[in-house]
């Protein structure tokens, strides 16, 4: 019994040493494995932010390779707008500047012709005719105590004078092309015809006969039109504007046969200027 005893005492201090360094470990074990969940918590984290990033340079890219496309887009259709060769664009400027030139001389022959007008008309009176431009023609307007008895499409032979002034104009200068437009007053008409439609179609058309058949004037540059009261002048509801609406107006326009043929000419794509070449 005292061999055992002893022996126990003996054992005793390297039985307790034994179980403090188990718990030590144990107690380091712990705490390594917090630690470990620690960092992983960590690293979930971190990787959880870099996903994020990633989606937002993800998105971030995708709208920049779109700018990109519709940069790239507009770049094609502005070199396909401007794909001329030197000398394409030099031919349109060409082109242009003799357009331009065309333009003035039409210009030019509209006043031309208002002045040859205006000095072969000058023996009649201001109240009995006009001569005037506008919008790029030229009018002659005839009041009705020239050319027609009231309610009538009979010329007078004052008017046949004018008439036959204005034709040798008109043949010496074929180019022209030459529009009857016959106007009347509101008040509606009384007699033969049957309203202020007819009246007017009838005294542009009596007019325009007497233009081609009396004084040779070529028919196919001739166009006869009525308008009745709706383009007036003056208001219809005095007497001395209803006086200024009952008028023919004879309208002088040159041709634009050398304008369209230019115009038909342009090219495909853009660039050019109406600055002559060489300036």
């Amino acid at each position: 019994m005292k061999k055992f005893s002893s022996l126990f005492i003996y054992l005793l201090p390297i039985l307790l040493l034994t179980s403090c360094v188990s718990s030590k470990r144990y107690n380091e074990a712990i705490t390594r494995e917090q630690d470990l969940l620690a960092r992983n918590n960590s690293l979930n984290n971190d990787i959880s932010q870099l996903r994020s990033q990633i989606q937002t340079m993800e998105g971030e890219n995708a709208r920049l390779t779109s700018q990109w496309n519709d940069a790239l887009k507009r770049a094609a259709e502005a070199a396909g707008m401007a794909n001329l060769t030197q000398k394409q664009l030099e031919e349109e400027q060409q082109r242009l500047w003799e357009l331009r030139k065309i333009m003035d001389q039409q210009r030019q022959a509209v006043e031309d012709l208002r002045k040859k007008m205006a000095d072969a008309l000058v023996g009649f009176n201001s109240n009995e005719l006009q001569v005037f431009t506008k919008n790029g023609r030229v009018y002659v307007s005839l009041q009705e105590n020239l050319l027609f008895p009231s309610g009538s499409a009979v010329v007078n032979p004052k008017g046949r004078e004018a008439l036959s002034t204005l034709a040798q104009v008109l043949n010496i200068n074929p180019d022209i092309n030459v529009v009857v437009e016959g106007h009347t007053d509101s008040i509606p008409i009384k007699g033969r015809y049957e309203d202020n439609w007819a009246l007017s179609v009838a005294r542009s058309t009596a007019i325009v006969r007497i233009l081609t058949t009396t004084y040779q004037v070529d028919p196919t540059r001739v166009v006869a039109s009525g308008k009745s009261y709706y383009e007036p002048v003056d208001s219809n509801t005095t007497a001395q504007g209803r006086q200024l609406n009952r008028r023919t107006e004879i309208i002088l326009a040159p041709k634009l046969d050398e304008i369209m043929q230019l115009l038909q000419q342009a090219p495909t794509g853009d660039g050019a200027h109406l600055n002559k070449p060489g300036q």
